[in-house]
């Protein structure tokens, strides 16, 4: 028998934050994840590069064995922006759902007009995003800041989650971005939203706050990419599967990396105790 299933893929763990969502949204669903951990990060390689891996993840999860994908949510905003429009010509008949920094809803909460945006080169650099900009233009200030080595040292991080000079190395990465932005602050002229524009970055979200404080405002993608998930998704189909706990659907997970970094990044964020299999492609 088949069962449905949502894929999910990201360049490593980050993409937890996007399957979290979407599972709080969709709690029947079954959902397939791949951490391509193997070939990470994403927002540090060529457009060419992350198309390609994009392309071979989202044939992977295309021909999984007694798993139909009705959907795939892209977990990743270097990913989206480099390659979604190419898997869309190329699957029309499959729902595919990308992310992408949350410019629109932070223009809508700022008060100083003045709004931070944390991202991958990639994704800062991608027409996909400045065209985004572009569209929001007037509206407010963008001060934009490439997190080069903080979706690699969260990655390390759960690997490491026992050594505290893991969150030493989060934290001071932080630190130096946030300090390159510019002040924070509810006054004119201070930053007071602030955009995650990887899927890694909410993991860093407690480092966040403890530098810079109650007041500023963060903003994700998880939500918003689980209800467009939601409005996206086929008519359902009766599932042919018993779910993994009641109400809840199944979780399956594969990575290109280490086995047991996905698995503890599954059980420190989603509460899951899940098998990991490897991937070699």
């Amino acid at each position: 028998m088949t069962s449905q299933a949502i894929g999910v893929f990201d360049s490593g763990i980050g993409g937890l934050s996007i399957l979290k969502a979407l599972r709080a949204e969709l709690p029947h669903e079954n959902f397939v994840y791949v951490a391509d951990s193997g070939h990470a990060p994403y927002g540090e390689r060529e457009d060419c590069f992350v198309v390609a891996r994009s392309r071979a993840i989202t044939r992977h999860l295309l021909t999984q064995q007694h798993v139909k994908v009705k959907a795939l949510v892209i977990a990743c905003n270097t990913a989206t922006a480099a390659a979604i429009h190419l898997l869309r010509e190329e699957h029309p008949n499959l729902p595919i759902i990308g992310v992408e920094p949350a410019l629109k809803p932070a223009t809508l909460l700022s008060r100083t007009r003045r709004i931070g945006v944390m991202a991958t080169r990639g994704t800062l650099a991608s027409a996909r995003f400045k065209r985004l900009r572009d569209s929001l233009a007037g509206q407010a200030e963008f001060v934009l800041q490439p997190c080069d080595g903080l979706a690699d040292a969260i990655e390390r991080g759960i690997d490491d989650k026992a050594d505290p000079g893991s969150a030493t190395e989060i934290l001071a990465a932080c630190a130096h971005h946030t300090r390159a932005m510019g002040p924070f602050g509810l006054n004119e002229g201070e930053i007071d939203t602030l955009v995650l524009g990887c899927t890694h970055y909410p993991f860093a979200s407690e480092h966040l706050r403890a530098l810079l404080g109650p007041h500023v405002q963060f903003l994700d993608t998880g939500a918003p990419v689980a209800r467009q998930t939601r409005l996206r998704l086929p008519a359902a189909e009766p599932q042919t599967v018993a779910p993994a706990a009641p109400g809840m659907g199944q979780v399956k997970l594969f990575t290109t990396g280490q086995t047991n970094t996905l698995q503890a990044a599954v059980q420190h964020w989603l509460q899951l105790d899940s098998t990991v299999d490897s991937l070699h492609f």
